[in-house]
Formats: structure tokens, sequence, C-alpha cells
């Protein structure tokens, strides 16, 4: 079996190592940050994301780190219930929480970190280590995010542009606040559209919270300092519910995440050459869709399996191509299609939305 480079250490370069792992086959994994820097947000995992991870995680683990939500709550900004929505199988999890159950898993001399990779010599697929040599292995699995610097040096005709939502993602730990609410998914929109403000339940004293922007709109200064995050916040969102005054006003903002969201126009080949993209390298996700996270244990899975069968890269990569590209065009479109009710004022937006992109 073929020596395998995974460029990346988030939640797709992890899961396809857990795969990789799983079979014994020969990987090292590399990373741009260290090892200690888990700065980032939530997500919501749904069944099938959940089926995807028993294969390569005890559960146990991952059900001690969040909460099976009940029930999608949507709300005015003042409070008033619009719609109610059971949920089936939908767990939350933050992000940090995750990564350090998939990390687990693999062994420390199998894991560099605060390595950046970068492609060299494209025609023959080659890939450099940071002090100039290049990766040792036959193919390259590439996992570096929705900017993927690698994606965008190979297919460099690609269009990349900014989604027009952003967020701001944060947990709080109040006991308090927590003891108030139930496991439910609780959304908050406002009257003329294109604010809105979640609240999912982590724990007995963790709270995962979220607030998206119609980028056009309301405006986040650059410098990104806990100060101006938390202006904007109180500015935006201050007279709000009082659940949300309470969570803004008893938050810290100094691990505050904002999340600058961009798209492919169109998607690019999923490979070239021995290299191959995975998660959000290979097709970036709208936050609406809900699906990063299964879309990434889903690409693991079945590039995993395809390796396993022992075809040349080329057939392997088709393959994996195949399988893959339809389901994610699915989810890119109802990301678009989720969006465009988010921007428009809340008595012109469907009543019984999900924010869950299903295929």
């Amino acid at each position: 079996m073929k020596k395998i480079s995974v460029v990346g250490a988030g939640i797709s370069g992890l899961s396809i190592a857990n795969y990789l792992e799983k079979h014994q086959l020969d990987y090292h994994i590399y990373e741009r940050r260290k090892q200690d820097d888990l700065t980032g947000h939530g997500f919501l995992l749904p069944k099938e994301g959940i089926e995807y991870l028993s294969q390569i995680i005890d559960l146990s683990l991952l059900y001690k780190q969040g909460k099976f939500l009940k029930k999608y709550i949507r709300y005015s900004h003042t409070g008033k219930i619009l719609a109610e929505k059971d949920l089936h199988d939908v767990f939350v999890i933050s992000r940090n929480s995750l990564i350090k159950i998939l990390a687990q898993n693999i062994p420390a001399e199998k894991i560099s970190y605060e390595e950046t990779i970068s492609p060299c010599n494209l025609q023959k697929g080659k890939l450099k280590k940071h002090d100039g040599t290049y990766l040792d292995s036959d193919l390259a699995i590439i996992s570096d995010g929705s900017r993927s610097r690698i994606r965008r040096k190979i297919f460099e005709d690609e269009k990349m542009k900014a989604v027009l939502e952003n967020e701001v993602v944060n947990i709080i730990e109040n006991e308090e606040i927590a003891s108030r609410l139930e496991n439910n998914f609780l959304k908050f929109h406002h009257e003329n559209g294109g604010l809105t403000f979640g609240v999912l339940k982590l724990s007995s004293t963790k709270i995962l919270w979220y607030c998206q922007f119609d980028i056009t709109r309301f405006f986040i200064n650059d410098d990104y300092t806990p100060d101006c995050i938390k202006q904007f916040i109180v500015d935006n969102f201050g007279d709000w519910n009082p659940l949300i005054s309470s969570i803004i006003n008893d938050s810290t903002y100094e691990n505050a995440h904002i999340w600058r969201v961009y798209e492919l126009e169109k998607l690019n080949p999923f490979y070239y050459e021995n290299v191959v993209f995975i998660g959000d390298a290979a097709h970036p996700l709208i936050p609406f869709t809900s699906q990063g996270v299964t879309s990434a244990l889903k690409d693991s899975y079945v590039l995993t399996n395809l390796l396993l069968e022992g075809n040349n890269l080329p057939e392997t990569f088709q393959k994996y191509e195949e399988v893959r590209k339809a389901e994610i065009e699915i989810h890119i479109k109802n990301g678009r299609a989720l969006l465009n009710q988010f921007l428009l004022p809340l008595n012109e937006q469907q009543k019984n939305t999900l924010p869950i992109s299903y295929k």
C-alpha cells in the first residue's frame, strides 16, 4: 500500500487519519497550527454524521462532550415563537471537543505541528515542507480548509467569492443560564432579515452561541479584538430578547471566532495528479447546511475504502469524485436557498425552514 501524506489536522484531516489508522495504512499528518491552538466554533451532527463517527471513535466520548437536540424553535428577535420542529438524532458539539476526540486515536509520531506544506512542481503533484524538502509520500490528501492554499495554487483559475453572511461564534460557561435552557436549538430572527442569533446548550454549564449577519448591512472592524467583537454584538443584539442580552453580557470575547465565509462559484476537480482534496478543501459549504463535518466524514470513508481496493490512483480518485460530487452539489444548492431566505425580511421567509441541508 502507498505512503500517504495528510495536509491539515482539522476535522477532515483527523477524520481521514482515523480511517487510515483503523485500516493500518501508512500515513503522516502535517498541520500548520500549534498543537494547543484550538480556537473555533461548534457543529451540528445529523444522524448520518454520527454513524460515520461510530466507525472510528468511541461514541461514549462524543456523548460526554455535547447534547442531542430535541427541537428547533424559531423566534422573532423579541422572543415570540414563530415555529417549532422536532429534531431526530441531531447532536451539537464544540469544534475543540471533536478535534480532541479524533486526535486521541492518532499516534504522536504520526502528526507534525507547525509544518506548512506548499505545492511545488505541479506536473508531478509534488509538495514540499517549509524547509524546502519534498514530502516523502506517494499521494497527498489535502484537508487545509475552505481557502486551501494548495487548491488555489493548483487550480489558479478558480473563482472564490465571499458569501453575503458571516458569523461570530462563541462559547459561554454559565451554569445559571444553562439551567434555564432545555436541549433545544433556539434561533432568533430580526424582523428586517439578515440578522440572527442562535443558542445551543452543550452541557450543564456550557452554551454555544453564534450570530449571523448580512455583510452588506452590518459591519465589524477588521482588527478582530475582543472589545471590537463585543461592541459589534452589543450594538446589534443588545436590545433583543432578555435571554440573548444575558448571554451577551456574561460572555467573554477573548476566544470568540469570526467566521468569514467563502464559497467556490464552481467546484474544481477533487484531485490532481497524486493530490486529492477532502472536506472544505474540496467543497466549501456555507454554514446554513450544517453538513460540513458529515460531508468530511463521508469523504474520508469513501476515499479510504477506494484506496483499500488497490486500484491505480487515477481510477481511485475518479471514482471518489463520482461518488461524492453529486451529493455535495445538492448541499451547495440547499445552502444557497437557505442563505436567500436569511437575507429576506422575516415576513417573507418560509415559516418551517430547517437550517440543515438534507440530500
